[in-house]
């Protein structure tokens, strides 16, 4: 029978490794050790995911008809979710800075202004590569990761063809160039809308909304940089979710969504680091 220990005895050792002396860790310190040794494990992975996808870019064959295909898939069939959501964020973002400002002056001259800076900025490319994140991310961690349970992965393997250049490459340049297209087309759409709301709502004539004396060249470099950066995150997080997948199809439920929340993880961190190297070089 199993005794219980006496009060002098020395507490047991701990489970997860850590030194005796010390006793027993509390469960959620572990929890948390192990959640950061899990990460930098997840993000040495991507990044020699992304590593290997470059350089058979750079030095493989592009296969022209899987990158169109690829681009249909991430950018044909996400423009009316696109329109759809940024549409709204326009009106929303417009009428609510409206309504502040008019608490505060009564002058809307500066409203269009401000709001294309915003749109440009911040809120065109980064909302645009998060809607990305639950539609196109989702879709590439399912499919890879159901080629993986379903060993399709180890018959590539088989016929020596690399799943990185097969799977993984098509897709990295055609979310690249979609996500540059549609976080463009997503701004613009924002703005018409915010301008539509600015006459409807609070009789901003279209010509003082559209001024565009806040954005500069550097705001529109920032733009782009961020929308080639989202796009080449997504597919990447995504695929590397994916081609790491176990345990059937619950194991491709979990690749889904780690898929999502790593990528959209990835979309805000890119945000912010672009965004200030953007102000330490740009000012």
């Amino acid at each position: 029978m199993w005794n219980q220990p006496a009060d002098d005895d020395p507490p047991p050792s701990s489970s997860v490794g850590f030194v005796e002396e010390r006793g027993e860790e509390p469960e959620g310190l572990a929890a948390l050790v192990d959640a950061v040794i899990s990460f930098i494990r997840e993000f040495q992975g991507a990044f020699g995911l992304l590593a290997t996808t470059l350089r058979f870019t750079v030095r493989g064959r592009l296969d022209a008809s899987a990158v169109a295909q690829q681009m249909y898939e991430i950018g044909n069939r996400s423009v009316v979710f696109i329109i759809v959501v940024m549409g709204f964020i326009g009106m929303i973002l417009v009428y609510q800075a409206g309504l502040q400002l008019l608490r505060v002056v009564p002058d809307l001259s500066q409203l269009g202004a401000s709001d294309i800076e915003i749109l440009v900025n911040e809120l065109g490319p980064t909302i645009c590569a998060l809607m990305l994140c639950t539609r196109v991310g989702a879709g590439i961690a399912a499919e890879i990761g159901s080629m993986v349970v379903t060993e399709q992965v180890d018959a590539l393997r088989m016929c020596a063809a690399d799943p990185v250049d097969f799977l993984v490459k098509p897709r990295f340049v055609a979310s690249m160039a979609m996500t540059l297209i549609l976080g463009v087309l997503a701004t613009a759409v924002a703005f018409l809308t915010g301008m539509v709301t600015a006459a409807m709502f609070f009789q901003v004539n279209p010509r003082t909304f559209a001024d565009f004396g806040l954005v500069g060249p550097s705001d529109l470099l920032i733009c782009l940089v961020k929308c080639l950066a989202f796009g080449a995150a997504i597919p990447i997080v995504s695929a590397y979710c994916g081609l790491s997948t176990y345990g059937g199809s619950e194991g491709v439920g979990r690749a889904t969504t780690r898929a999502v929340v790593g990528s959209s993880l990835t979309v805000v961190v890119l945000d912010f680091v672009i965004g200030a190297a953007g102000y330490v070089v740009f000012g």
